[in-house]
């Protein structure tokens, strides 16, 4: 499914409003299923400016995909309020600011890739050209087949054509490369880099933690229907598992020094194999520090943990689908 408007009414001018590309305030939303009450989320507050390149990562049933069906307006929150651009979802839908592309649904098989394109564009008074949007999406080639005949990552590209058609300011992709193979979702991530330099605010749910690491400028982790950690990869990386300080240490003295950082209040664990010593820092510019000034330690280096390790340090958990929240629903 791609949520687009089909209004046939002028679309509102994009120009800056002043307000966050998005806003939630104290959101929350339950589902009544057979089993009980589900609370998929427990009280998310979030903005996001516009411009912004953001990722939202979550282990199963964390509430990310009931989020971001709050904020394209198809499901109401229990409590809590909601903005795109400083208005209700479904009125930035209906002015072509927000467009989602969404891992299933809304393809007409039986018609081509172009005539899908042209056939969307038609709802709207001022959509983009066909042929850019065939061409910024890498379809052009393809426009005479059957959407029956293009396989998941070309349907995945048509559901992207027929997101860019009113122009938004705002995309929202929920797992946008579930079931590409690698090179698919390598072309699909740098057709999505042009379109992001172009100033639009994108906004991803991903259980592929490279595509987080890659590409979004911030990341949002959430568990549990709430938000635990928000920043830039190299800040959600160190938060989670802080930074290992690596150096050569001389041979005199070797063993006092490596004492010295095992009682250094800025040194979680201490490793040593050969004349290198690895430090597990809390506090890496303090060690570093004591390994260069105290230690007489040279070829330093400092590495932050890797985003899996930073997940699973956050979240206790590897798995980042949402089975329970598609239950729900």
């Amino acid at each position: 499914m791609t949520t687009t408007s089909p209004s046939q009414e002028p679309a509102a001018p994009l120009e800056p409003t002043g307000a966050p590309a998005v806003a939630l305030r104290g959101l929350t939303k339950s589902f009544r299923t057979k089993a009980g009450e589900v609370h998929a989320v427990r009280g998310i507050d979030l903005t996001i400016t516009p411009g912004e390149v953001v990722a939202v990562l979550g282990p199963n049933g964390a509430g990310k995909t009931t989020t971001l069906d709050v904020v394209l307006g198809l499901t109401e929150p229990s409590s809590g309020t909601v903005e795109v651009f400083g208005r209700p979802p479904r009125r930035a839908v209906a002015e072509g600011r927000l467009a989602a592309i969404l891992q299933t649904g809304g393809l007409l098989h039986d018609l081509t890739v172009r005539e899908t394109v042209r056939l969307i564009a038609s709802t709207y008074a001022a959509p983009t050209d066909v042929d850019d949007v065939l061409a910024r999406t890498g379809l052009t080639e393809l426009q005479g087949r059957l959407v029956s005949k293009c396989s998941g990552g070309e349907q995945q590209r048509l559901r992207f054509a027929l997101a860019l058609l009113p122009d938004p300011a705002l995309l929202v992709l929920d797992e946008p490369t579930a079931g590409m193979d690698v090179t698919a979702r390598r072309e699909f991530w740098r057709t999505m880099h042009l379109e992001a330099a172009r100033g639009r605010t994108v906004v991803f749910a991903t259980h592929y933690l490279e595509e987080a690491d890659a590409f979004a400028d911030r990341i949002v982790v959430v568990a549990q229907g709430r938000v635990i950690a928000d920043g830039t990869t190299a800040e959600i990386r160190s938060r989670a598992s802080g930074r290992t300080v690596h150096a050569t240490l001389p041979a005199a003295g070797r063993g006092a020094a490596v004492n010295r950082l095992l009682a250094h209040p800025g040194a979680a664990d201490v490793r040593v194999q050969g004349d290198r010593v690895s430090v597990i820092a809390t506090d890496s510019d303090a060690v570093a520090r004591t390994i260069l000034v105290d230690l007489g330690g040279h070829d330093l280096e400092v590495v932050t943990g890797s985003l899996d390790e930073a997940f699973v340090a956050l979240t206790g958990t590897s798995d980042t689908t949402d089975p329970i929240e598609e239950d729900a629903r």
